[in-house]
């Protein structure tokens, strides 16, 4: 992928006081900068209405970065601290800018920045167009492409980090991209998901094209399914009013596990370049099948977590309506409609208060076309088929499950597994994904960022399962699943119909 140095430039964090920006996004920065890769004239400046000095804020967001960041220092984030500051300010409003302005503008000046600006919007969805409208009738955005200059080190820029999600659905997220269109150009748009930012996910490329034991054998002819799960053991905690509002399906399915999929599915780029891998990712979502209304129930299933000893059922948390069917659990199956995939089942799955934590890819290829061991003693009764898992999180890593005679006289098959640790394997802890993704979008990067189309092309294929073809499915969706379980029996039942099972190993 491409290396470009990043930029210096000023990063601005609407919505400051805001969780994300305290745990997430000022750990990641500080880790990059601590690890030498933050150009050293860049500064962070957090807006938020709350009046606010610059000390007290660093001294809140210490705490956060101490639990959250690797390897901290306290030289270090002393070091780093004194480039934060605060300004308060309604971003909505007009009356915000003009300071907000100034005070960039000094800082420019001060630490040569050179004009480049990277706005993110780290605020409630509804908040992202009113303050993209803001910063246009400030004319915060000017032209001034490297392609269009003749003098490149003088150039500047603006971009824009918008956080998922991006839309409640096909409509409102086309919507939102139109409004973007009018500010700034596709090219310095950055709609953002974390997970791209995670090491295994961006390895998927070169566990795919880079060991010919794989990439031949990668299709419909070779592969039964394909499993990408997140799950978490948490609940909804404090996030209610947004989550009754949007479920597992719009919180994880349509960003994160779709983005996932796009990786696993995609052809072989002409380069691993941000244009090419881009192009690969929008032709799987657009080959993505349009399931049919009266095939949505038996191709989902969908979950609301009971209440356990010491865990609130999630219909009885407070905020949560009464007649609300959000699913706090959701599994669809996807079929990918192309010359690779025809006919081989992606079955994305997501869900709050399960038996563990657990982000990973389960490529489950079949078994061998002639049964010549049968009648061979096997734990599973037949060889079932090599499997091939990509562990995400919390641990990051692989395993690769394959037959092998057991020692002895007597003929017997065993699956063993092959098994890779990456922090063991290269020594180093994983950093926040959020800081990788803050130098790409320095560098003009958007390889791990997503295009327009392919935003609206993933919420396409989701909305069947969140139209009123769904409601057969929510029908009795209220506490069917306990706490610390895999999740609704009709998961399991729809996976037994199609002769397949879930992962837990």
């Amino acid at each position: 992928m491409p290396t470009t140095s990043p930029d210096p430039c000023i990063v601005v964090i609407f919505g400051a006081s805001g969780d994300l920006t305290s745990r997430k996004l000022i750990p990641s920065l500080y880790e990059m900068d601590s690890l030498g890769l933050l150009p050293k004239e860049t500064a962070i400046v957090g807006v938020s209405r709350r009046p606010k000095e610059d000390d007290a804020w660093r001294s809140e967001l210490e705490s956060d970065a101490r639990a959250n960041a690797v390897g901290f220092d306290d030289a270090k984030w002393r070091a780093f601290a004194q480039r934060i500051s605060y300004y308060a300010g309604d971003a909505t409003k007009s009356d915000c800018y003009p300071g907000l302005a100034a005070k960039l503008d000094a800082m420019h000046e001060e630490r040569g920045t050179r004009g480049n600006v990277a706005f993110f919007l780290s605020v409630s969805p509804d908040l992202y167009a009113p303050i993209v409208r803001q910063i246009d009738a400030a004319q915060m955005v000017v032209e001034g492409k490297r392609w269009c200059t003749l003098d490149p080190v003088s150039a500047n820029w603006q971009r824009i980090v918008i956080e998922k999600p991006f839309g409640h659905d096909s409509a409102s997220a086309a919507a939102l991209n139109r409004e973007l269109a009018q500010v700034f150009d596709e090219s310095s748009i950055y709609r953002i998901d974390h997970y791209l930012g995670k090491e295994v996910v961006q390895s998927i490329n070169v566990f795919r094209f880079a060991n010919t034991m794989f990439e031949p054998v990668w299709n419909h002819r070779y592969i039964d399914h394909v499993q990408i799960s997140a799950c978490e053991t948490l609940g909804v905690d404090d996030r209610v009013a947004f989550y009754d509002q949007t479920g597992a399906i719009r919180d994880m399915i349509q960003s994160h596990l779709m983005q996932v999929l796009a990786f696993v599915a995609m052809e072989v780029p002409c380069r691993m370049a941000a244009d090419d891998i881009r192009a690969e990712k929008l032709k799987v979502v657009r080959s993505i099948r349009s399931v049919s209304p009266d095939a949505v129930a038996s191709s989902c299933a969908l979950g609301q977590y009971a209440g356990g000893s010491d865990v609130v059922a999630y219909h009885d948390l407070p905020g949560v309506a009464k007649d609300s069917t959000t699913e706090t659990f959701a599994a669809i199956r996807l079929q990918i409609d192309n010359w690779r995939w025809a006919g081989t089942p992606f079955y994305l799955r997501s869900g709050k208060r399960l038996a563990q934590k657990r982000t990973e890819v389960v490529v489950q290829f079949k078994p061998p076309a002639a049964d010549l061991f049968r009648g061979v003693p096997h734990p599973l009764g037949v060889p079932a088929g090599n499997r091939l898992i990509l562990r995400i999180a919390p641990d990051e890593g692989a395993r690769l499950t394959f037959e092998s005679k057991v020692p002895g006289r007597r003929m017997s098959i065993k699956p063993v597994h092959m098994d890779v640790d990456f922090r063991k394997e290269f020594g180093s802890e994983a950093v926040e994904a959020y800081g990788p993704l803050f130098l790409d979008v320095m560098s003009g990067d958007q390889t791990l960022f997503k295009h327009r189309l392919e935003v609206e092309g993933a919420w396409d294929a989701v909305m069947p399962y969140l139209s009123e073809a769904s409601n057969a499915a929510r029908k009795s969706i209220e506490s069917n699943y306990a706490p610390g379980s895999w999740g609704p029996a009709s998961a399991d039942a729809m996976m037994a119909r199609d002769g397949r099972a879930w992962n837990t190993d």
